[in-house]
């Protein structure tokens, strides 16, 4: 719990100096007329909020099983997720039609403001990376807020590479070029993410199993006759449960048979929550386990 509580404080330090960066960006694009920059202040502020979502979804995830919500609140993680990445694609889409108008009437940009702004930029984006990405590997709901940050911090050395472009050569088309760039890296993260979500939330079978293996596999323990009506699904980002109905011969291959398959669950496929109701292949009353 400590652990859980001191990444907490890592996204709260996040949010705030994120906050504090927009503001920043805004002024120097405005002061620049720079659209790039003022799009990477509206991405970085759209970061705060995602940080913001992701820290109330952790929060939530981690109040226990109660009598509404009986597998717990872990899926609260995965409704952050979606809504953050959701979010993503919006201001991927908006950045694209004010870069083709920029593009269609150009905007002189001052450049120098622009390296400055975003070099500040980049350095709290790398920090905002670096405090969010061990969360990231385990929780889609860190992942979604971290890529959010990771499309910023190379959005702002975008932004750089432009404001060199314009000091250099006078290309003020290039701002608009970086901008539709940020808007494709963006757009390409949240649509490989939300999928993946959204699959959860539709109780789909994990990606990594396959239910006609698993059952084949399954069958081969001692003493199961046949396993129908298959169900596998993710209860939440990290547990996945099973249920089936197993033909046994009789009552009494039932509870070695049931513990043969729960460990080849746990150790195989990282299952560890199942049901299974039993039928026999002589007539004896069915026993329902859980």
């Amino acid at each position: 719990m400590a652990s859980a509580f001191g990444g907490d404080r890592r996204l709260i330090i996040a949010i705030s100096v994120n906050v504090l960066l927009t503001v920043a960006q805004i002024i120097g694009g405005v002061f620049a007329g720079s659209l790039a920059l003022i799009a990477d202040a509206i991405h970085n502020l759209s970061d705060a909020a995602a940080l913001a979502i992701a820290l109330i979804a952790r929060r939530i995830a981690r109040v226990p099983a109660d009598d509404d919500h009986t597998f717990g609140h872990g899926r609260a993680e995965l409704i952050g997720a979606v809504f953050n990445l959701s979010w993503l694609i919006f201001i991927g889409l908006f950045l694209i039609v004010e870069a083709i108008k920029r593009l269609l009437d150009p905007q002189p940009v001052e450049g120098w403001t622009v390296v400055v702004v975003a070099g500040i930029a980049l350095a709290v984006d790398i920090w905002t990376v670096f405090l969010t990405y061990r969360m990231a590997k385990d929780s889609m709901n860190i992942r979604a807020a971290f890529i959010h940050n990771l499309s910023d911090a190379l959005a702002s050395l975008g932004v750089i590479v432009g404001g060199v472009l314009i000091l250099t050569f006078d290309w003020h088309f290039v701002d608009a070029i970086v901008t539709l760039a940020i808007a494709g890296y963006i757009l390409a993260h949240a649509g490989m993410e939300i999928p993946k979500a959204i699959h959860i939330l539709m109780q789909g079978v994990p990606r990594d199993l396959d239910v006609a293996e698993v059952t084949a596999d399954l069958q081969g323990v001692d003493g199961v006759i046949e396993i129908r009506h298959v169900h596998i699904w993710h209860i939440d980002e990290h547990r996945r449960s099973f249920e089936a109905h197993i033909l046994v011969d009789g009552p009494a291959d039932m509870e070695p048979v049931k513990l043969a398959l729960r460990k080849r669950l746990a150790d195989d496929f990282d299952i560890t929550h199942s049901t299974l109701e039993f039928e026999f292949e002589t007539r004896y009353p069915q026993i329902s386990e859980t």
